[in-house]
């Protein structure tokens, strides 16, 4: 059976089976069902910067994961984004009306990735094929990426279960990432969010 929220009895979350007999190890609490809403982004880089994202649309609102989410967007690079690719992320949680920074935990938080494209590399193994949609639309999925513009219109995705630490869950969240080479900022995004769990 699948694991859900109800089904844990103790702080700590045990194995769960799945109907194909597979065991996922969970780091920290159960798989539990979440909202995502109000939903909204910004660049954040300098007039000049040389990687924008232009668009981005996501539906529904709220988000429901796990459950269907509908988005597309577009962007631009004036240069070639290649390896090393450092990237800053800042984690901001609502608290008692203060926004308080989020240390980097398990990777997860605010964090100094040295290199995003090696981090792509271990998502998705160099030689193997870009996973769908990025593949159906000839969208590429490792370093280096070309200057030019990328699309991915309107497309529906499947959202599964989440494995999220006890302090991610509830709350209103603020993040942003700034990627860099070459000693020299490329790009900024900002993202804020609401997150509740069932």
């Amino acid at each position: 059976i699948k694991c859900r929220i109800a089904q844990c009895k103790e702080p700590f979350a045990q194995n769960c089976i799945f109907l194909d007999g597979s065991i996922f190890k969970r780091r920290s609490e159960c798989l539990i069902t979440l909202q995502v809403l109000g939903f909204d982004w910004k660049n954040c880089g300098q007039p000049d910067a040389p990687a924008v994202l232009k668009t981005l649309t996501v539906s529904p609102d709220p988000i429901n994961i796990p459950g269907s989410l509908t988005a597309s967007a577009s962007g631009s690079t004036l240069i070639e984004l290649a390896s090393p690719l450092s990237l800053n992320v800042t984690l901001e949680k609502e608290v008692a009306g203060f926004w308080v920074r989020v240390p980097c935990l398990e990777d997860l938080g605010s964090c100094h990735y040295k290199d995003a494209c090696e981090i792509l590399n271990q998502l998705i193994p160099p030689g193997q094929d870009c996973p769908e949609p990025l593949h159906t639309y000839g969208l590429p999925c490792h370093c280096p990426f070309k200057a030019g513009s990328y699309s991915l219109p309107q497309t529906q995705f499947n959202l599964p279960y989440v494995d999220l630490p006890y302090w991610l869950t509830n709350g209103n969240y603020r993040v942003q990432g700034v990627l860099g080479g070459g000693g020299k900022e490329l790009g900024c995004l900002k993202l804020s969010l609401s997150i509740h769990s069932n």
